[in-house]
């Protein structure tokens, strides 16, 4: 079992890191206005995501691994934490999926955020992983 949760602890922080880089990266494309810069931010953009998928697939499998194979978290009282973990990791799930729309709205040429927009959509991984690493570690309810 620790294997797996070491695993899934170095994947989760693999895919956030893609995560932190990601939107700076949008932040950067909203700003610029010159093609061939615009080109390799794109090209970035593409390969980051891509790869940052990558890494949320194990992440997320083994997490389901340790929860239906190991059972952690999965009966009993006291286990709200994980519950409660569990949502914060679906609206991450979703902030992935948002990330990748919002590519598309780029290469389209239809971005319709700010600079600033994209500063304050940047903090939200920040926040939702301080979320989840406080569930993990105090165990609240």
């Amino acid at each position: 079992m620790l294997w797996v949760k070491a695993l899934h602890i170095v994947f989760v922080t693999s895919w956030f890191a893609g995560l932190f880089y990601l939107p700076r990266i949008y932040v950067n494309l909203a700003l610029e206005s010159e093609g061939a810069a615009r080109a390799r931010l794109l090209l970035m953009a593409r390969k980051l995501l891509r790869f940052t998928t990558l890494l949320a697939v194990p992440a997320v499998a083994f997490g389901l691994w340790l929860f239906l194979g190991f059972g952690i978290g999965l009966a009993g009282p006291g286990n709200g934490w994980l519950h409660a973990k569990l949502v914060l990791v679906l609206l991450v799930i979703a902030y992935h999926a948002y990330c990748a729309v919002l590519l598309r709205q780029f290469q389209a040429g239809s971005n319709h955020h700010s600079s600033l927009w994209y500063r304050w959509f940047n903090e939200a991984p920040v926040l939702l992983l301080l979320a989840i690493v406080l569930l993990v570690v105090l165990k609240p309810f």
